[in-house]
């Protein structure tokens, strides 16, 4: 499946609690239309028992957005100069 957006691609989330942040996408599941972006969506995840965490460890990560939620850093600035364009003679 072709999306807007690839990994690497600086984005903007435009919908849901985490609107208005950016990041790097880290990497994008296209069976499950859904991207990890750098920095956004942080969850704790709880890790069991190993040689590296003897005592277990509680780590933050990346969740998933879906793709529909982000757009592109270059295309969003784009638009927010249409929006509210500077004034010629300030």
């Amino acid at each position: 499946m072709r999306f807007h957006i690839k990994k690497g691609d600086e984005v903007v989330v435009i919908a849901g609690a985490e609107k208005g942040k950016r990041g790097k996408i880290i990497a994008v599941e296209s069976k499950k239309q859904r991207v990890i972006v750098e920095g956004v969506r942080m969850i704790k995840k709880h890790m069991r028992k190993s040689q590296q965490n003897p005592q277990g460890s509680i780590i933050e990560r990346e969740g998933t957005i879906h793709v529909s939620n982000v757009m592109a850093a270059e295309k969003f600035d784009a638009r927010a100069g249409k929006r509210n364009p500077e004034p010629a003679n300030a």
